[in-house]
């Protein structure tokens, strides 16, 4: 069985980070950007921790039987709340149950509606279309994105 642990993002080695940020499987379904290093890393981990102090917002590290498995959080983002979930492939199975958790925590915010943008790349969700009050195509940074707009209950 699987021991998810949600903790900050600071309180995982760095390096751990560049290994799995820099991964081509996970890169591919991600905004194209530079291959990370260990200031550059440092870098998106404060910005990540300046989000998971915002009104709302929560980012943190995912970890699977002590292992750093992807990161995940609320973000805001042009006014609207998004989720992020990013998991290594060898972790993919979990992102359903890691997106139950964080719609735990949209609820305990008080959010109403959350945001789930797709990079094209990726195929459409069944599960996220089914549960979503809107699906749509949307632009973000330049990228092609399918955006799920999804109800907190």
């Amino acid at each position: 069985m699987n021991c998810i642990e949600y903790i900050k993002l600071d309180e995982v080695n760095p390096k751990e980070f560049v290994a799995l940020l820099n991964k081509q499987k996970i890169r591919e379904h991600l905004i194209a950007h530079q291959l990370f290093d260990i200031e550059t890393v440092k870098a998106w981990i404060e910005t990540k921790n300046e989000v998971d102090y915002s009104k709302g917002c929560k980012v943190r590290a995912i970890v699977v039987n002590q292992q750093l498995a992807g990161w995940c959080g609320i973000q805001l983002e042009d006014e609207k709340y998004e989720i992020a979930i990013v998991i290594d492939n060898n972790y993919w199975g979990l992102g359903r149950k890691i997106f139950h958790e964080i719609m735990v925590w949209a609820k305990e915010f008080g959010h109403k509606t959350v945001f789930i943008h797709f990079l094209y790349t990726r195929p459409k969700y069944k599960f996220l279309q089914k549960i979503s009050k809107n699906v749509y195509e949307s632009e973000l940074f330049g990228n092609k994105f399918t955006t799920y707009e999804i109800a907190v209950e």
